[in-house]
């Protein structure tokens, strides 16, 4: 590649040059140029691809998360395609994370009716319990999902389970439709039939 100096020293000589060799020597200047650029160009071209292709081979690469944190997050979104699909595919219903919290739980403090009935009929335990002891049925209680109380209940959750500070799901729930259904289930508990309230 000519220098900005060489260039000078060319235009200064031509200026001494009839018309016609100018006019000659500036074609082939210009030829010289297209050519450079025809080689930039091609150059430039090598390297995009170069470049896209370590591009593609990064965004090929697919980010994946603990089993745990994916059933987690699709129960959260309520996302009732998502959980089945990841119980049928092998997924634990009793997956957990760092705080022992599983998706029954997070379903029954959301209310999440179809996603709790489909981690059940999976096999999930009713009586799966955090780091601070709290049940499915603490949660539902607490929240006073009357409904979800009922099917944990069916699903033979233990009405006296004690969290770490010494409470049960009676001891917790507010709501006195719910407090109704417990207390008339851990009534009839001892003979054997739970009542369908």
């Amino acid at each position: 590649m000519d220098t900005h100096m060489d260039l000078l020293t060319e235009l200064h000589l031509l200026d001494k040059v009839p018309t016609l060799e100018r006019l000659r020597a500036a074609q082939k200047r210009r030829a010289q140029q297209l050519k450079k650029w025809a080689q930039y160009e091609k150059e430039m071209q090598h390297k995009k691809r170069k470049h896209e292709k370590k591009r593609n081979v990064v965004c090929s690469k697919k980010v994946s998360f603990e089993a745990s944190v994916a059933l987690l997050e699709a129960s959260l979104r309520n996302d009732i395609e998502e959980v089945c699909y990841l119980l049928n595919n092998d997924f634990s219903p009793d997956l957990c994370n760092e705080d022992g919290l599983t998706a029954l739980h997070q379903c029954c403090i959301d209310n999440y009716e179809e996603i709790v009935t489909l981690l059940l009929s999976h096999g999930a335990n009713a009586n799966a319990k955090d780091n601070e002891l709290w049940t499915p049925l603490h949660a539902a209680a607490t929240c006073g999902h009357i409904n979800l109380v009922k099917i944990l209940i069916q699903h033979g959750a233990d009405l006296l389970a004690v969290n770490a500070d010494g409470n049960m799901p009676y001891d917790l729930c507010e709501d006195e439709p719910t407090l109704d259904v417990i207390e008339t289930c851990m009534a009839y508990q001892d003979s054997g039939s739970l009542v369908s309230k």
